[in-house]
């Protein structure tokens, strides 16, 4: 999910979703649904861009493009992230929603809950082609296990290690770093004069928790049992959650400042050469919106305890990711598949994730050579073998706030020179665990 992910929504108002049952898009007149036409439909889109207006500049183009194919115009809304889950929410128990609407993929399990939205079985697959089209990392977070897919994937990402390649060679470092305990002995040959060896969203509950959960799996943590029971506190998620906070707190390799960044201050810094190294997904556009040249940063993957990405405690990154989603009560169900077949067409899909230095999650559409640079070639390899899916739950949304608000309020301690313990960090995971919905 991208790009700045704040999922800030609490169990209450979850409740009410889940609650309203299959009560998604439809009949507002106010711009809502489809408004009753079949020439028409209503898109809200994630902010995928640097900026609202970049992906008007991006989508509009290619939404009339649509309109001449289909004769159906399609109306268009930026969401920003920090707003698209409760304006999503709020469609689903208001029925004003839109026909089409992104999703960030780890809510896929959650929003499936709702039941507002069009189940993806195999006919509704193959009226957009089948569903071996898509590539089956993205699939996979698509909604719960045993169930049809709430959503199709539309944009693929994952994270990966950028380093800025003059610094690195001013401090004499010939390579990335493969381990953390690499990593962390670069960033301290990297950190002085008001310079820092790496940058972080502190503040950011939703970067905070993809980064807890690759933590945690490096240790062999899941955040949830088997049969979906919150398990935030075992020692193996306590020692990852507490090896993320301590790059801040004990190896002193990110900048305390860092612990108030939630709106991709760290992309800037690492832009501008304030920052060697930045932990992000799918990174390109955003720093070339910066003014920052490819050829001044390479990208190596996310370091991983034993310097080989991988399945199990090789994982470096979640599949992170955008799916298309339909609410299914739209009055306009013909229109808003055959949108969805438009935008993850192969043709369609190499010019939205070239814009968005995502990867296609259609197979037909990743073999184009815009896909195969080197900072691609990363991304597409932890996809296919070293990212693990958000956890695929009802409760996802409200586990991203809990543990990323937790891991928030450690870098604030950290800020603030209080003691980031192994203590401290399982009382803060601990309340987490106690904010999640009873089962």
């Amino acid at each position: 999910m991208r790009r700045i992910r704040a999922a800030a929504i609490g169990a209450v108002t979850l409740s009410l979703a889940l609650a309203a049952s299959a009560c998604g898009g439809g009949t507002s007149t106010d711009g809502g649904g489809s408004g009753g036409s079949p020439k028409t439909l209503t898109y809200w889109a994630s902010n995928q861009g640097a900026s609202i207006e970049v992906d008007k500049d991006v989508l509009q183009p290619e939404l009339d493009k649509f309109e001449e194919q289909t004769g159906i115009k399609v109306e268009l809304e930026v969401v920003p992230w920090s707003d698209l889950l409760n304006r999503i929410l709020t469609a689903t128990t208001s029925g004003q929603g839109p026909d089409v609407l992104n999703i960030g993929n780890t809510w896929s399990a959650s929003l499936q809950a709702t039941g507002a939205l069009l189940p993806w079985d195999q006919a509704a697959f193959d009226t957009i082609g089948g569903k071996d089209r898509f590539v089956d990392s993205a699939l996979g977070s698509t909604g719960a296990q045993g169930q049809d897919p709430a959503a199709v994937p539309l944009y693929s990402m994952a994270y990966a290690l950028y380093y800025n390649k003059q610094m690195f060679a001013d401090a004499g470092i010939t390579e990335p770093p493969a381990t953390w305990d690499q990593l962390i002995a670069d960033g301290q040959k990297l950190s002085g004069d008001g310079k820092w060896g790496l940058a972080v969203e502190g503040s950011n509950p939703s970067e905070n928790i993809h980064h807890a959960v690759v933590f945690a799996k490096q240790h062999g943590a899941d955040f949830f049992t088997a049969d979906g029971t919150p398990d935030f506190t075992s020692d193996a998620a306590v020692t990852g959650v507490k090896q993320f906070v301590d790059l801040m707190a004990k190896d002193k390799i990110v900048a305390p400042g860092n612990a108030e960044y939630a709106q991709n201050q760290s992309i800037s810094d690492f832009a501008k050469g304030k920052t060697a190294m930045l932990l992000w997904q799918s990174a390109s556009a955003n720093l070339k919106s910066q003014g920052m040249s490819e050829d001044a940063y390479g990208v190596a993957p996310v370091p991983v305890q034993s310097g080989a990405p991988g399945t199990g405690t090789g994982v470096n990154s979640m599949v992170m990711g955008i799916n298309l989603a339909v609410f299914k009560n739209t009055d306009n169900l013909d229109g808003a598949t055959e949108f969805v077949k438009f935008m993850t067409s192969d043709a369609e899909q190499k010019i939205l994730n070239q814009a968005y230095s995502s990867i296609p999650p259609v197979k037909g559409a990743q073999q184009d050579t815009a896909f195969t640079t080197d900072a691609n070639a990363v991304l597409k390899d932890t996809l296919a073998g070293s990212a693990v899916a958000a956890p695929q739950v009802p409760d996802e949304s409200q586990f991203e706030t809990a543990v990323g608000t937790a891991v928030k309020e450690l870098f604030a301690d950290a800020a603030a020179g209080r003691a980031v313990t192994e203590d401290s960090v399982k009382a803060a995971l601990e309340k987490a665990q106690q904010q999640m919905p009873a089962k």
